[in-house]
């Protein structure tokens, strides 16, 4: 009982990092209709601004307002610099672009820094507390939960309640419409980019300092976690994105804990596989409208 309850408290803090990069993918999929393969790459670039940041000046919060800076201004430019200038109705264009992304940043980051594993100190201890003779949540999952929650409600908020918001929907689901209406649709969609990418960057840094340290490829797995859990929530649903992190995290844990790692990315493929039988748009996708 002890075990379990340790590995459903360390699947809650990884869950909530899933969810995170899951809706970053979610955001830049709802903006442009395209999956952006380069996001984890992105991320892993925020996060090496980030850790540049931290040791020049030791100061772990600099480093992270960085590393969020980093990430969306990364983004903004990747989607006026490159995006943009794809074909708009033809998604294969974006994807051999993302993934050639992938190529020069990681390639880049290892040139720069090394390929090997740099640690990243969390700012709060990694000691789970113990209640009633069972470890639980540490100091740094609780500021795990706490960052990516308030990140997600400040999102939602941003999305359904403002005019902001407002704006950025109608930009992506009726872009000629929202022409006419006086928006701004290609401010928008750059502002989608970067958004989502500074959400990927903050999970990829709540990430890297409980696993080996910071590399070229230190966020790899997650976004082959995190895109696993936007499909099976569903690509335009936000709220599917939270409900399947916080699934695909306990289940990861629990398979990882009780099995072995290397069985946990086929628990969460079989999990991926069964959904899209079942609903192949996500368990959370808007059902369609009948047309005839």
């Amino acid at each position: 009982m002890d075990r379990f309850v340790f590995l459903l408290s360390a699947g809650l803090a990884r869950g909530a990092v899933l969810a995170l990069f899951a809706l970053s993918l979610v955001i830049v999929w709802r903006t442009a209709r395209v999956v952006n393969f380069a996001q984890a790459a992105m991320a892993v670039a925020a996060v090496y601004a980030a850790f540049a940041v931290t040791a020049a000046t030791g100061s772990y919060w600099a480093g992270l307002l960085t590393g969020l800076a980093a990430g969306a201004l990364l983004g903004a430019i990747v989607e006026r610099g490159l995006m943009r200038r794809l074909p708009a109705h033809a998604p294969l264009p974006g994807i051999i672009v993302a993934i050639g992304l992938v190529m020069v940043l990681q390639a880049g980051l290892a040139i720069a820094f090394g390929p090997e594993h740099r640690p990243m100190q969390p700012p709060f201890s990694q000691r789970p507390f113990i209640i009633g003779g069972i470890p639980v949540l540490s100091p740094y999952d609780l500021f795990t939960l706490g960052a990516a929650a308030a990140v997600m409600a400040a999102l939602a908020l941003l999305f359904n309640r403002s005019s902001l918001g407002l704006r950025l929907r109608a930009a992506a689901f009726a872009p000629e419409t929202a022409r006419l209406l006086g928006v701004r649709v290609p401010r928008m969609i750059t502002l989608g980019w970067a958004l989502s990418c500074a959400a990927a960057s903050l999970a990829a840094l709540l990430l890297v300092p409980t696993e080996l340290g910071l590399n070229p490829h230190a966020v790899d797995l997650l976004f082959v976690n995190a895109f696993a859990v936007a499909v099976i929530g569903g690509l335009d649903s936000p709220a599917g994105a939270l409900v399947a992190g916080i699934g695909v995290g306990l289940l990861v844990s629990l398979v990882t804990g009780y099995a072995s790692a290397s069985a946990a990315p086929l628990a969460v493929l079989a999990l991926m596989t069964l959904v899209l039988l079942v609903r192949p748009g996500g368990l959370f996708a808007p059902k369609e409208a009948r047309t005839a």
